[in-house]
């Protein structure tokens, strides 16, 4: 076992409880802004090995994060829908005034960026706005990293069959018993929030209250290794090391953005 891994974990989680249940929006959008910020910084630094990304336009998207909070919803939904078109604007222009010493992958690799690390990013600001938005965020959480911790310990204990090349020390074990973690944790979480009155969970809901963590277990296991695939094109084995036992940021959290446009579904639509 990682003892690094298992202490940054412990201090870490009352840390971002404090922050969840103590902060209002803005300031856990600011908060989470400077993750952004992290995040796009590692980001960079990896596809630095195979590329020359276009690093102030990658760095000035992170604001939008901040902005979710901030900016009135009427007109932050304009943001939100010219926000693409905009970027691949300005990327392209590098291109044409550059005669082309900017490249194709560049902007590429810089666009997926902004899609990957501030679009996802964002949405964890967008839950927070929603009605019970902290209890979701929480929720976020919680999933993924119970995902996370069975996936890690069942690894270690029982697994024996890879899983996938993209990163050769997960096993289907670990993501069978991540998948299930989540449901556990999630189903949990439901059940302590419906007896202290934050929602209302009776019926056929406590079959959601398990169905649908255990499928954002498995679609945070996705997020963990689309991060690995990141990586191992370019060739790097953590994303920084700003978190002892975890790496970078983004190693710590690949599958808390990756879950949270997800979870932002479920509150609108379900």
């Amino acid at each position: 076992m990682n003892l690094k891994r298992i202490l940054t974990s412990l201090i870490g989680f009352p840390i971002v409880v404090l922050m969840i249940a103590l902060g209002n929006a803005p300031v856990i959008d600011f908060a989470i802004m400077i993750v952004a910020i992290i995040c796009m910084y590692e980001y960079l630094g990896i596809v630095s090995k195979v590329c020359n990304p276009i690093k102030w336009v990658a760095y000035l998207s992170t604001i939008i994060v901040f902005l979710v909070s901030v900016v009135p919803v009427s007109i932050m939904k304009y943001i939100m829908l010219f926000v693409a078109p905009i970027t691949l604007l300005i990327l392209f222009l590098h291109i044409i005034l550059s005669d082309m010493k900017i490249t194709f992958k560049d902007v590429a690799y810089t666009f997926l960026g902004i899609a990957y690390v501030t679009g996802f990013i964002a949405f964890i600001g967008l839950i927070v706005i929603q009605e019970r938005g902290k209890l979701a965020l929480g929720y976020t959480l919680m999933t993924a990293w119970a995902t996370d911790v069975f996936a890690y310990t069942a690894g270690k204990l029982i697994g024996k069959h890879h899983f996938s090349k993209v990163s050769p020390k997960k096993t289907i074990e670990g993501c069978i018993a991540g998948a299930l973690g989540a449901a556990i944790v999630g189903f949990i979480y439901a059940i302590i929030a419906n007896k202290v009155g934050a929602i209302n969970l009776q019926g056929i809901q406590y079959f959601y209250a398990i169905i649908i963590p255990l499928v954002l277990g498995l679609i945070s296991q996705i997020g963990d290794f689309t991060e690995s695939c990141i990586k191992r094109f370019a060739d790097v084995k953590d994303s920084g090391n700003i978190l002892p036992g975890h790496g970078g940021m983004l190693d710590r959290i690949d599958s808390v953005i990756f879950i949270a446009p997800f979870v932002y579904i479920i509150l609108k639509f379900f």
